[in-house]
């Protein structure tokens, strides 16, 4: 009796509609990237160096998609992430190749900054009642310009501890009689991916593991009922938008290892990337539904569709940005199917 008991409260969670989102994104990746392995498997779209590249070549939204997650939880939305990733990476490129700083500096300087950013915005949203969408474009206005005051033009980084970073990698390996061998095509994971890897590992942690995290959840819920409840509603809102300023810092400083250079107009439209990674990874609009590994795949699944291009050569690369806006578009509705779907079982 409690076997079958247990098996149908096991049931009856894996068929909650908060997770048919989820089920849809990995769904849509497994069917897209089998579509790949058929139309361009003798290409090398299968290979490892192609799927790990997914990650490489993304990292830096993935870690930012982060924080993003849990703000979209909260049912709220920040626009400035991709202005204080960019001014990230102007503080670690002005600092380093005009100032003589050590990366260090430069770098605990962009923590402070974008972490303060981030809970000042968050304590002006809660406790001043000012709009998510307002509070944080005006962040990302107040980012870009202090961008643009430091220097308009690219500025190149060139350091040995930003080299060893940028150039860090770890290769992997397969067992050939008794030896351990380099795949072919060669394949490796470098530090950005390291780090998407950990953030994702960390806000998993902390929205399924903690009290933090299930706050987290009741304010996107409902933000009257977790304020009945006696919630710290004002304090977790501040601490979510001060770990997405701290998720902003560590995109700006992955993709300046990636691009190893700093400028005023990096990551323009970043932020909506950022949203559409969040979205299609199954977090709700409406708050109180997403998982870190929705958003993993949803990084995923929004990286493949340039690979698909890519390994084509006859597509320019607008029709990514149309197949980008149709998952989106297609996410939308599902959401609507769970925001119904959930009522309906209450």
């Amino acid at each position: 009796m409690t076997s079958t008991k247990n098996r149908q409260t096991l049931w009856s969670r894996l068929t909650n509609p908060k997770y048919i989102m989820v089920y849809a994104t990995i769904g849509i990746f497994l069917v897209i990237y089998a579509f790949g392995a058929v139309a361009y498997g003798d290409k090398g779209f299968t290979t490892l160096r192609t799927f790990v590249n997914l990650f490489i070549d993304n990292a830096y939204y993935g870690i930012s998609a982060v924080g993003m997650t849990m703000v979209l939880i909260t049912g709220g939305i920040d626009l400035s992430v991709g202005a204080v990733a960019s001014l990230t990476g102007m503080f670690l490129a002005y600092g380093t190749s005009v100032l003589g700083l050590h990366p260090l500096t430069c770098i605990a300087a962009a923590l402070v900054m974008g972490v303060g950013l981030g809970l000042l915005m968050g304590w002006v949203i809660h406790y001043l009642n000012v709009p998510a969408f307002i509070t944080t474009l005006t962040g990302m206005f107040l980012a870009r310009g202090v961008c643009s005051l430091i220097s308009r033009e690219s500025i190149d980084i060139h350091h040995p501890m930003i080299d060893a970073l940028a150039g860090w990698k770890i290769y992997l390996m397969r067992l050939v009689d008794g030896q351990w061998v380099k795949v072919k095509p060669i394949a490796f994971i470098n530090f950005n991916v390291i780090l998407f890897l950990v953030m994702i590992a960390l806000g998993t942690f902390i929205l399924q593991r903690t009290r933090f995290g299930r706050n987290i959840y009741a304010i996107g819920g409902n933000e009257q009922s977790a304020k009945l409840m006696g919630l710290p509603v004002g304090y977790t809102k501040v601490m979510v938008y001060g770990f997405n300023g701290l998720c902003s810092v560590l995109a700006g400083l992955s993709y300046a290892l990636y691009v190893k250079s700093g400028w005023n107009l990096s990551l323009q439209g970043g932020e909506l990337e950022v949203i559409t990674c969040a979205v299609i990874g199954g977090t709700l609009l409406t708050g109180g539904v997403g998982y870190m590994v929705g958003t993993l795949f949803g990084v995923l699944l929004k990286s493949i569709i340039p690979a698909l291009i890519t390994f084509n050569g006859n597509l320019l690369s607008w029709w990514g940005k149309l197949a980008t806006g149709g998952l989106l578009l297609l996410f939308i509705c599902i959401q609507r199917f769970v925001v119904t779907s959930a009522r309906g079982r209450k």
